[in-house]
């Protein structure tokens, strides 16, 4: 029997997993079809909202500071996180039952790479901040290299952490160390995982810790004798705050997740971790859906660009009917000469071209 539970199972269905951990939490049809209607509607906002962040980025030159290119970095993590629940919503329930190994590690990876861009990105954007307010500057002095360097880093690194359970970190020839939340990763990933990314998020909340202790020291001193232009000096004040709510966003939605699959990992047996997964899953979406709403509530310059690039779109789709209908072909009547006779205008103007 150990032998047996030692074996690779790589040619196996994802059923046989499943019942290897027991599981029995199946969906009602009526509900995984409500799920992949809402969550459709959810993921479309996510995929045009964060690609208008880009759009806004890209065409916006106020936007071109290394800030603004990580927060377009960010909004493609998003992006990602997107097409991930997409393919995660129409290969659940009992269709995630005749998966096979391969097509579930290309649904969790998906998952698993945006959450790890997500973060990475975070982290990345709280050091540029700190860079840049310990100078008591709005932007930071990285140049276009270092910061395409660093979205580059970020990418690698989300990606690695992505593929690590597919290039052999799992549970498919130790079917005893499997996970109850993914049947084919190892709990012993799931708590390196899970741990890691907690501790991402202490060391981004105190960073920002020591930023907010700065700021607040520096505006008392500069208070009393630069009251004429502390406001200019107080825009680098309003971006903190900005990724700060980006920040306390991402850790309420992903935490709990964090740390149930933290329990998983340390195989809690009296935790009711397969209940709870539907709900975090659906605050994770929710942590997609909110952060293009931060961006335009809390830069007015950002919502104004997405008006602007709303707007185009709006007149360019006017424009391409105007000129479809300009260029409708010409109708019979006209092919063959059976149209309307000339006005008296157009005989007049014809008898002035004659003489």
């Amino acid at each position: 029997m150990a032998q047996q539970n030692h074996s690779c199972h790589y040619n196996e269905s994802m059923g046989f997993f499943y019942s290897n951990i027991g599981a029995v939490d199946k969906w009602d049809k009526t509900q995984l079809i409500l799920v992949q209607v809402v969550g459709s509607l959810f993921c479309c906002f996510i995929l045009v909202s964060n690609a208008m962040v880009i759009a806004a980025v890209i065409t916006n030159k106020r936007f071109h500071y290394p800030f603004y290119y990580l927060l377009a970095n960010l909004a493609a993590s998003d992006f990602l996180a997107g097409i991930a629940y997409v393919y995660l919503m129409f290969n659940t329930g009992e269709v995630s039952w005749q998966l096979t190994v391969r097509e579930y590690f290309i649904r969790q990876g998906l998952l698993d790479v945006s959450l790890s861009a997500s973060l990475a990105n975070l982290l990345v954007i709280a050091l540029e901040r700190y860079i840049s307010v310990m100078n008591w500057k709005v932007h930071s002095n990285l140049t276009k290299r270092r910061v395409t360097l660093l979205i580059v880093l970020v990418w690698a690194i989300s990606i690695l952490m992505g593929a690590v359970p597919s290039l052999g970190w799992n549970c498919i020839c130790n079917l005893g160390d499997c996970s109850r939340l993914a049947p084919i990763f190892s709990r012993s990933y799931l708590t390196f995982w899970s741990a890691s990314n907690l501790v991402v998020f202490l060391i981004m909340v105190a960073i920002y810790a020591r930023i907010y202790a700065y700021v607040k020291k520096k505006t008392s001193v500069l208070t009393p004798h630069t009251s004429g232009s502390i406001n200019r000096k107080r825009t680098p004040i309003k971006l903190i705050k900005t990724v700060m709510v980006v920040l306390g966003a991402f850790v309420f939605c992903w935490t709990p997740g964090l740390v149930v699959l933290l329990l998983d990992g340390l195989n809690c047996q009296s935790c009711k971790v397969v209940k709870l997964k539907r709900w975090l899953l659906l605050l994770a979406v929710l942590n997609s859906v909110m952060n293009p709403c931060i961006y335009s509530y809390k830069d007015e310059e950002m919502w104004t660009t997405f008006k602007n690039l709303m707007r185009c779109i709006g007149n360019g789709t006017r424009r391409q009917r105007s000129t479809k209908a300009n260029a409708r072909p010409l109708s019979s009547a006209q092919e063959t000469g059976n149209s309307q006779p000339p006005s008296e205008e157009m005989k007049s103007d014809q008898g002035i071209l004659k003489t």
